[in-house]
């Protein structure tokens, strides 16, 4: 039997995503404030966190994903299951057309097959 190993959610974001997750339970996070150099941030706080054994699962703003487009790819081709990464919209909306057809996507690519949702 293979033994039960805990792992976390994390999340990169703006303050607004980040404080609704942390209300939610979500104890690791990087809050990327202002403007001033966004791109360095996200890619900093994402390489911390695929550093950590015990992230599981890290939502990031679907506006922060075009910075780490070369981890993330990474983090797909390897042999390892974790972390999945998830894009998720902001407050404005979301650059997919059909954002169900990309969640499934995402799904069947992390987990190996179909879940409706």
């Amino acid at each position: 039997m293979i033994p039960f190993q805990h792992l976390d959610i994390a999340v990169i974001g703006d303050e607004e995503l980040v404080n609704a997750l942390r209300l939610a339970g979500i104890s690791k996070y990087h809050t990327i404030k202002g403007d001033h150099d966004v791109r360095e941030d996200v890619r900093k706080a994402l390489a911390e966190l695929l550093t950590e054994p015990d992230a599981g699962i890290v939502i990031i703003l679907e506006d922060y994903t075009e910075y780490v487009e070369d981890l993330v790819t990474k983090v797909k081709q390897g042999k390892g299951t974790t972390p999945v990464i998830v894009g998720v919209p902001s407050k404005f909306g979301t650059k997919y057309p059909d954002i169900k057809k990309y969640y499934r996507a995402l799904i069947r690519e992390s987990i190996g097959f179909e879940v409706e949702i």
